[in-house]
């Protein structure tokens, strides 16, 4: 269990330097008033929630291509361990 926390406070963490580098990258350039929504009308949202949200964002897209990473580093080995510890398919019980 202690390992699982482990990967999951590094997925967070590299996902929160992430976004926080593309919150100052995407808002150095980028006005939140003058942004668009889908419908093409102005956004008239507070601009600290716009900066919120976006950040929450950029942290989900950051910590996704981290467990992404983690997961596609992982050995065949590790795999099947993890496969093993949850029951084989067919055998009564449930992968999750």
């Amino acid at each position: 269990m202690r390992r699982h926390l482990r990967r999951a406070a590094a997925v967070l963490w590299s996902g929160f330097l992430v976004a926080a580098a593309l919150e100052l990258a995407v808002f150095a350039f980028v006005d939140p008033q003058t942004l668009h929504g889908l419908s093409g009308a102005l956004l008239h949202a507070p601009t600290t929630a716009v900066y919120t949200l976006a950040f929450f964002v950029f942290w989900a897209a950051g910590a996704a291509g981290a467990a992404l990473s983690l997961l596609l580093d992982g050995s065949a080995e590790d795999i099947n361990a993890a496969g093993a510890e949850r029951g084989r398919p067919g055998s009564g019980t449930a992968p999750f």
